[in-house]
């Protein structure tokens, strides 16, 4: 089978049970780079994910002058730390709609001696930037945004991180927060993080801090509104090894939910940091069995789906996973407090109710969220909107809806290359090529 364009996606005859071994996270794969980049010595990246948005994070840092060597083939990335030097005096880095990349290398860029410049696809000069250039502007960082919209590209010249107090809103997206914390540790003088509100997707600071307590930097929180690492800590090389991705696993673990199957997501460990783990327990919800091991996570789907009323607000980016399944429970979903999806890759809220309606579903928009109602779904095309979880996620419906096809299947390259391979298998079929 071929991987065309609309990608007819096999129908699940019954219970789908099996094992998925995934590829790493993407979060914490483009969390290790840059901070490995920092680092005083050579770090070595194990079970590091290929995907657009690591490859975009790799050939940027390639470009600000450190050198790294990524074999893509054995998962492996060697990064020579420059001790918290930017080297190159400037830099044009294109960075796709790679929204990590994007946020996590303007705040590295303010370590540089010279100007660089981040850019990106048309959507990525839609995403906005504001509360990450406004933050920095105001701590005296020579930045802006070149079209004046608070969207890249974003140009910095720059001289270093000053210390003090950096503010910035709190409900777009808690990657500006990550970003200016992993460089917290080479700010010429002690640099404290204030969130103004409440903090969007808190799991993924989580994740932040993880990441750089491995490195040798321990990063405080109180309550997530103020954010801030001890003087005299910096990163050291060492070697570093990146749990398969929870965001990835919550479509196998919606396809078991769906069919009534078994689905091991193996390597997956249930104590990870990873917020979107937190899915299954939205499944377990909805009547799912989920059974954790030291080692990797079985979700088994019910007879029968219940319907669920849920804030997403943590685990945003699997919105579109329990949307796709949502019509085929026994009364309402409701998914709210996820307004700040609107600006992912696409208008996430918009976008899946305008497909879940292609297919006849019954589905109400909110300003924060969606309520998706049983329903009887008829055969259509995907639109995904060069959107990777779109596609993702509405393939999960596909194995219930005969003749239903997702448009623009290779979009998910932006984060799971590798996922039709790893899904037709489980249904019966050999996968596309």
């Amino acid at each position: 089978m071929s991987l065309s364009d609309p990608l007819s996606v096999p129908i699940a005859t019954g219970p789908v049970s099996g094992r998925v071994e995934l590829p790493g996270s993407k979060s914490y794969t483009n969390r290790a780079l840059p901070i490995a980049a920092l680092a005083d010595g050579i770090s070595t990246i194990r079970g590091a994910l290929e995907s657009d948005d690591t490859r975009y994070m790799v050939d940027a840092l390639k470009l600000l002058g450190i050198a790294v060597d990524a074999d893509w083939e054995s998962s492996v990335i060697h990064v020579q730390g420059t001790n918290g030097i930017v080297p190159a005096e400037h830099a044009a880095l294109f960075l796709g709609n790679s929204g990590t990349s994007m946020r996590f290398l303007t705040a590295l860029a303010t370590l540089s001696k010279g100007t660089v410049v981040l850019d990106g696809t048309e959507r990525m000069r839609e995403r906005p930037l504001a509360p990450l250039i406004n933050g920095l502007s105001d701590l005296g960082v020579d930045i802006s945004s070149v079209a004046g919209n608070g969207c890249p590209p974003v140009r910095v010249r720059g001289n270093g991180l000053p210390g003090g107090v950096i503010r910035m809103r709190g409900d777009v997206s808690s990657q500006y927060f990550s970003a200016v914390a992993m460089v917290l540790p080479y700010a010429s003088a002690p640099l404290q993080i204030a969130v103004d509100g409440d903090l969007v997707s808190k799991p993924y600071i989580d994740m932040t801090a993880g990441t750089m307590a491995a490195f040798g930097v321990n990063l405080h929180h109180d309550q997530y509104s103020r954010l801030w690492v001890e003087p005299g800590q910096t990163y050291a090389g060492r070697e570093y090894i990146v749990e398969p991705d929870a965001s990835a696993a919550s479509y196998f673990y919606a396809l078991a939910a769906v069919t009534g199957g078994s689905i091991t997501v193996e390597h997956l460990p249930p104590e990870s940091r990873q917020g979107d783990l937190a899915f299954v327990d939205v499944l377990e919800q909805m009547g799912c069995r989920v059974e954790r091991t030291n080692c990797d996570v079985t979700v088994t789907g019910p007879e029968q789906l219940s319907g669920i009323e849920v804030d997403m607000n943590a685990i945003s980016d699997t919105v579109p996973t329990l949307a796709a399944i949502a019509p085929f429970a026994d009364g309402p979903v409701a998914i709210r407090n996820v307004e700040h999806i609107r600006v992912k890759e696409t208008d996430r809220i918009a976008a899946v109710v305008t497909e879940l309606r292609r297919l006849g579903v019954d589905v109400e928009e909110l300003h924060d969220g969606l309520i998706v109602h049983p329903s009887t779904s008829h055969p259509a095309t995907i639109q995904t909107y060069d959107d990777h979880r779109m596609a993702m996620s509405f393939a999960i419906t596909a194995t219930q809806v005969p003749g239903l096809k997702i448009a623009d299947p290779t979009c998910v390259a932006k984060t799971v290359p590798g996922y039709w391979r790893l899904l037709f298998p489980l249904l019966g079929s050999p996968p596309p090529d």
